[in-house]
């Protein structure tokens, strides 16, 4: 299991631990921000780490085409000495370059599957790495959706019931703007009184 990985599930048991928010139906948790920034960060940190490792299993597919060519031409020198040996023969010159030819050929098809094999397999591996890495960064991706949509809400009910707040005291200092502008009962028995 890479770093990655674990972070992730480091992640996910630390969003199972949080607190549901009072009055929330179980649909909000109280996160401790601090907390979770410093999983996200390190998870910054090592995505670029398992990147260059996806990149050293890529980079291997040099060294397998490499050791492809080095069999390869390890053959076909292999067939052009034995060329060499039977040209040198005069009874059987002919023989010689028909089999020199054919090893030749021989060599060349068996380089060409090799070097082909090896491209395969670096391909597969390459297509690994970067199936492997689009799901981690999927992973981190939705966790960073869903920790956006639980701030979202939070400062909507934040907002709300500011607002609540907001109305009520706009209602009360009408009530009191309403008090201060009608005459007081003593007003209306007038002097006499």
């Amino acid at each position: 299991m890479s770093r990655i990985e674990q972070l992730i599930g480091e992640i996910e048991e630390y969003i199972d631990s949080c607190k549901y928010q009072a009055l929330s139906n179980n649909t909000k948790i109280i996160v401790n921000k601090e907390e979770l920034e410093e999983l996200l960060v390190e998870l910054r940190l090592r995505v670029p780490d398992e990147i260059k490792q996806y990149q050293k299993i890529i980079s291997n597919q040099d060294a397998i085409l490499n050791e492809a060519r080095y069999q390869a031409d390890n053959m076909i020198q292999e067939a052009t000495a034995q060329t060499n040996e039977l040209v040198n023969e005069h009874e059987i010159m002919q023989r010689a370059y028909a089999t020199a030819n054919q090893i030749v050929e021989d060599a060349k098809i068996q380089a060409q599957s090799i070097i082909d094999a090896a491209v395969g397999d670096a391909n597969n591996i390459r297509q690994g790495a970067i199936l492997y890495t689009d799901d981690m960064l999927r992973n981190v991706q939705n966790i960073i959706s869903n920790t956006m949509g639980d701030a979202q809400e939070r400062l909507g009910s934040f907002l709300s019931a500011m607002q609540s707040s907001y109305d009520v005291v706009t209602a009360n200092r009408n009530e009191l703007s309403q008090d201060m502008n009608s005459p007081s009962p003593e007003g209306m028995m007038g002097p006499e009184a």
